[in-house]
């Protein structure tokens, strides 16, 4: 696959995994709260370079984009490699970012507690990340065989 077709697949999984967070997270208080996370990251960096991102409004659409951004980014390496791996490849990427999403923030001086407050709120965030990968190997997948 082109770089280019493996970002574009990268994209629709990164906005189906935001679809999913920003559809359920406000359904129960054991849904992961991805966007909280990324709010105290981007402010936390923000305000490392001497600034402040006042308006919340403002600070949850740039976390947002800057979500969708690296996601389409992270999620399009799924497409390198032979295809006859390319659904083991999403799998373990969806899990290594969903995971990453639980045991990082601690050690990142963030605070996990949005992610990881429950087990049932680990598992939904790294079902989340698993699901934007398997779009993005279905959008992969797709490709190949209009292209065969």
């Amino acid at each position: 696959m082109s770089k280019i077709t493996n970002l574009l697949a990268g994209l629709g999984g990164a906005i189906a995994l935001n679809v999913i967070h920003e559809s359920l997270k406000k359904k129960s208080k054991e849904t992961p709260r991805v966007d909280l996370l990324g709010e105290e990251a981007l402010q936390k960096t923000v305000e490392y370079f001497g600034g402040e991102i006042e308006d919340e409004k403002t600070l949850y659409k740039a976390t947002l984009a800057g979500d969708i951004l690296s996601n389409a980014m992270y999620y399009s390496m799924i497409g390198n490699g032979a295809p006859q791996h390319l659904w083991l490849r999403a799998i373990s990427y969806g899990v290594a970012a969903g995971v990453g999403a639980i045991t990082l923030p601690e050690p990142l001086g963030l605070d996990p507690e949005p992610v990881a407050k429950t087990k049932t709120s680990q598992a939904l965030t790294v079902g989340y990340y698993v699901a934007g990968a398997l779009v993005t190997a279905g959008i992969l997948r797709a490709v190949a065989r209009k292209k065969e």
